[in-house]
């Protein structure tokens, strides 16, 4: 649904059944991943012993009623690309995951280079794209982060935050702003069936695939209170893009 609400081309009315309109047609677009190499686009892990906020914490495999050999995904992440004229070779990365350094959701837009920079290459290494980071949980706002030229003689940059968060006047949770939709008739959050089955018809195929390869041994693991598998940092370094925890 986040990947749906940042391809999706602004629909000609806000309302409910025009913006999950143009949500199906980014489903639609989504491209089948590679079964034969699926491990260049799709990274899962299951979380071992770790720490979190100074508590030691078991691992997946040994909490109450799971098996040892278990190979149930706890981590997922994802390079999906969208086929359209918008968004042709733009790659998405999709995260997910249980007993992480923290939790939160949010939306990472990182801009891309300008094809030719006006600052000297003198510059102490690379200079960083600008990029949006929008929070959805849970402290809800957006921040800015773009370079600056620092007061001098000396040509030097500097990223600037511009951040923004949203006051809470009304303290909802998830699950309570659901019922007040639902008390409303506001579908506009709501997933629709087409949508549900062609997400599905994208993801069954990965998901037999792996169930069918990864042996026990094979799953990779993390530490709670981790960032997740270093697999799944990797899968965006490949792609030439330094990642790090927002």
């Amino acid at each position: 649904q986040l990947l749906a609400i940042v391809a999706m081309e602004p629909p000609p009315i806000f309302e409910a059944d025009a913006v999950r309109d143009e949500k199906v047609k980014v489903f639609r677009s989504i491209r089948p991943f590679p079964l034969d190499h699926l491990d260049e686009n799709v990274v899962i892990g299951q979380y071992g012993k770790g720490i979190i906020r100074e508590t030691p914490v078991v691992g997946y495999r040994e909490e109450e009623g799971v098996s040892e050999q278990s190979i149930t995904p706890t981590f997922a992440a994802m390079k999906v690309f969208i086929d359209n004229w918008r968004w042709n070779g733009v790659p998405f990365y999709l995260r997910s995951g249980k007993r992480l350094a923290g939790r939160k959701t949010e939306i990472a837009i990182r801009f891309r280079q300008v094809p030719y920079a006006m600052f000297p290459d003198s510059l102490d290494g690379p200079i960083e794209p600008n990029s949006l980071v929008l929070r959805v949980q849970p402290d809800e706002g957006m921040s800015l982060t773009y370079q600056a030229k620092l007061p001098g003689s000396k040509v030097c940059l500097k990223p600037v935050v511009m951040n923004y968060s949203y006051p809470r006047d009304v303290h909802l949770d998830a699950y309570e702003w659901v019922l007040l939709d639902c008390m409303l008739g506001d579908h506009m959050l709501f997933t629709r069936q087409d949508g549900v089955e062609r997400m599905w018809s994208v993801l069954t195929p990965a998901i037999e695939r792996l169930e069918a390869t990864v042996r026990p041994v094979d799953m990779p693991h993390y530490a709670a209170g981790s960032d997740g598998p270093s697999e799944a940092i990797q899968l965006i370094d490949k792609d030439g893009r330094a990642w790090r925890p927002l």
